[in-house]
């Protein structure tokens, strides 16, 4: 409907709630996310312009949107309507092991977690070091034990801060290093010339060094040490996490899921409404009958425990000409004229060896960087590898979405992750000793809480988990995970599963080719080079 339909009173309306009234695209900004999402829905069943609907239907009815959706939701039972409401939510204050498992949400929800790398874990609040005291464990016997065991994380942790950051600084002096001056030019700190080029440099250096210093200390830290982290997301993903955490067996992650769900009815009460009624209770059924299932064929059928000795173990792959034909046929098919897919891939198993490699050549060559993604064709093929990382580094894997991930309970008895700093600064006997009493906690409470005992534990130890994806994912991950400024663990998990990748498919592996196989001792160091100089043209 054009701007001339509409009355002189209408426009008034409208522009309350829409970006203009006279063209045929504009932005919804009614102010309330439920009427927004039920104009979207309702828009797709009729005929009439969205902004005629909000006159004839939404305007002289303030529910009209709470309405629509008890109708729709309820009534019809059309799930995909609740992505139309979307929201931001914050929490702060929650444990290691409970921001995971929110994390575990693959689609609909997008986060933004406090660092490890940038923020240190030093302050106390009332005199308490920031970690979580599980409600089931501070009523239970083992309260002193675990007070105990994290507290003394935290002072290893926070008294050798500052002494990691000079021992840095002794091993990777400022004079060593190249910084740019003026003319973009990278040269030594002794060359740089003026106060503006020597300040720059000192910042860029000592907030490469701290991170060095936080990346060396993390593994000291428990798993109930606490982080924030904001969440954007639509009404459909935010209800399913709701019922996640209200099916869950910590008291932490019940208590999440109510505050959660109470901040949420202010914005997009209708999309989250049936997280704990009795559509949602019987899926909180169904999800812990499948952990139940799943635990008693474990016992009946596993015998034997014996874990990988690999960071990144390629454990499940297909024959590369199986792989390679199928992804030419992907290319091809788009740009076929009405051939089936059966035809194509038929025609392509005739292609010789050495004409697939060109073929795959030809699309490596084409990616001038590496967020010059890979076709979608390089999605037929698939890899799984099984991990042994330290939980520290699975929580910077875990980030990784567009995959199957599936994870263990946390515990302490795969052993841990010593950096060789960490020895060099002569604290081994102290971080030892943290390891030794996190485990010895760790394995008091498995016996009776399980799944609680998972707090105690420290990031330094190992963690299976198993990864499922496809070329294309494997080649952003490993291209982004060995960039330089990436922390070290992770840089070697990558690099062993481009390496597992080239071994088993060496013409596939071509398309990964922005891997970066070196190691680098002071990881930030480019990256907050380039940092500065976004700050200087900003300031």
């Amino acid at each position: 409907m054009l701007s001339s339909e509409f009355s002189n009173f209408e426009k008034e309306i409208l522009l309350k709630h829409f970006s203009n009234v006279d063209d045929s695209v504009f932005a919804i900004i009614s102010p309330r996310q439920v009427d927004r999402g039920a104009l979207m829905s309702r828009y797709s069943r009729t005929d009439k312009s969205m902004r005629k609907i909000f006159l004839d239907e939404f305007a002289q009815n303030e529910n009209r949107g709470e309405e629509f959706y008890n109708k729709v939701l309820l009534e019809y039972g059309d799930d995909s309507v609740a992505e139309l409401g979307e929201a931001q939510i914050a929490i702060e204050g929650l444990s290691n092991i409970a921001v995971k498992k929110i994390e575990d949400r693959r689609i609909g929800l997008s986060y933004l977690e406090k660092s490890s790398r940038y923020v240190a874990w030093d302050k106390k609040v009332n005199g308490e070091y920031k970690f979580y005291r599980e409600p089931a464990i501070m009523s239970s016997k083992y309260a002193d034990m675990y007070i105990e065991s994290c507290n003394l994380d935290f002072e290893v942790y926070s008294k050798n801060i500052q002494s990691t950051i000079d021992f840095m600084k002794e091993q990777e002096p400022i004079e060593k290093q190249k910084f740019r001056n003026s003319s973009g030019i990278d040269v030594s700190y002794s060359k740089l010339t003026s106060d503006d080029e020597t300040k720059s440099a000192t910042r860029i250096y000592n907030a490469t060094i701290r991170a060095k210093a936080l990346d060396i200390l993390r593994g000291i830290l428990p798993a109930s040490t606490m982080t924030n982290v904001g969440i954007t997301g639509n009404g459909r993903a935010f209800e399913y996490l709701l019922t996640i955490l209200y099916s869950s067996n910590l008291k932490e992650e019940n208590i999440l899921a109510g505050k959660i769900q109470r901040e949420l009815n202010t914005t997009i009460r209708s999309f989250v409404r049936r997280a704990d009624d009795t559509h949602g209770k019987t899926l909180q059924k169904y999800l812990n009958d499948i952990k139940i299932k799943s635990s008693a064929l474990g016992k009946k059928y596993l015998k034997t425990k014996k874990g990988s000795n690999h960071l990144a173990d390629l454990v499940d792959y297909e024959q590369e000409k199986k792989a390679e034909e199928k992804i030419i046929s992907a290319i091809l098919y788009e740009q076929s004229d009405g051939a089936s897919y059966r035809d194509i891939s038929s025609q392509v198993k005739k292609i010789k060896s050495s004409e697939r490699k060109k073929i795959i050549k030809t699309f490596a060559d084409l990616r001038q960087n590496r967020r010059q993604r890979p076709p979608r064709a390089f999605e037929m093929t698939e890899y799984t590898f099984d991990f042994l990382t330290n939980f520290g580094m699975f929580r910077d894997f875990h980030r990784h979405r567009v995959l199957t991930l599936e994870r263990q309970f946390l515990s302490a008895n795969r052993g841990y992750f010593m950096p060789d700093e960490i020895k060099h600064l002569g604290i081994e006997k102290d971080f030892d000793d943290c390891m030794y009493k996190a485990k010895e906690v760790c394995d008091i409470m498995r016996t009776k809480m399980p799944e609680q005992s998972q707090y105690v534990v420290n990031f330094a130890y190992n963690y299976p988990y198993f990864m499922k994806l496809n070329l294309r994912e494997a080649t952003h991950l490993i291209e982004l995970r060995t960039v330089p400024q990436g922390h070290q663990d992770y840089r070697k998990a990558a690099q062993e599963m481009f390496n597992a990748i080239k071994k088993t498919h060496p013409n596939l592996s071509n398309i990964i080719k922005f891997v970066d196989m070196k190691s680098y001792s002071l990881e930030r160091l480019e990256a907050e080079k380039r940092i500065e100089e976004k700050r200087k043209r900003f300031s």
